[in-house]
Formats: structure tokens, C-alpha cells, sequence
């Protein structure tokens, strides 16, 4: 089984920036994207940005521009460079790995941007 391992998250002011990663590890299958979604509370989870093996990136349209997705594939990681924090951006943040016959799911990390 893979496991998907976040880091990254904390408080930010407004304006500010923070790098996410996110590292396979284990048994790690087949897969054609990784991304991040962020959960905030009272609402669904969204879809924030995604990555294939073929380094096509898809971004939200409430973060484009301001985050950028890449990814390290001697390292099994994925990063999500957020810059221009706004109090919107407060969420859980879960990394996803899109295999061929499933969906796999990180814990998630805390971002929390302050006025």
C-alpha cells in the first residue's frame, strides 16, 4: 500500500507563501496524477491542482496564478508553491495520487492564512 506524506502547512499572513510536499512511499502503483485538494470547514473538498507524468498541471481557477505545481519524480514528491496567501486558502490541504484503478489519499496539513 502507498502512503502519501504531507508537510509544509502553518500559519501565514496574508499576502505570504508556503511550499507544500507531498512523498510516496511504500508500494507505490502505477499512477498518472498528483495533485492537492484543501477541505475547509463547511465546505466540500476541491480540487486545487493536479500533475500528470507527463508534467501537465491543471490549477483552480481561485488559485492560478498565485500557486504553482511541480514535481520531483527521483523523489516520489510532489510540491505546491503557494504565494499571495489569501483567508481564503485556509484549509486542510490532501495530497491525491491518481493511480490506474484507484484514488490514494495523504492525511493532510493544515494551512491557516491570517489577516
Amino acid at each position: 500500500q502507498v502512503q502519501l506524506v504531507e508537510s509544509g502547512g502553518g500559519l501565514v499572513q496574508s499576502g505570504g507563501s508556503l511550499k507544500l510536499s507531498c512523498t510516496a512511499s511504500g508500494s507505490i502503483p502505477v499512477w498518472y496524477g498528483m495533485g492537492w485538494y484543501r477541505q475547509a470547514p463547511g465546505k466540500q473538498r476541491e480540487a486545487v491542482a493536479i500533475i500528470t507524468t507527463g508534467d501537465k498541471s491543471t490549477y483552480a481557477d481561485s488559485v492560478k496564478g498565485r500557486f504553482t505545481i511541480s514535481r520531483d519524480s527521483a523523489k516520489d514528491t510532489v510540491y505546491l508553491q503557494m504565494n499571495n496567501l489569501e483567508l481564503e486558502d485556509t484549509a486542510v490541504y490532501i495530497c491525491i495520487m491518481k493511480g490506474l484503478n484507484n484514488e490514494y489519499w495523504g492525511q493532510g496539513t493544515q494551512v491557516t492564512v491570517s489577516s
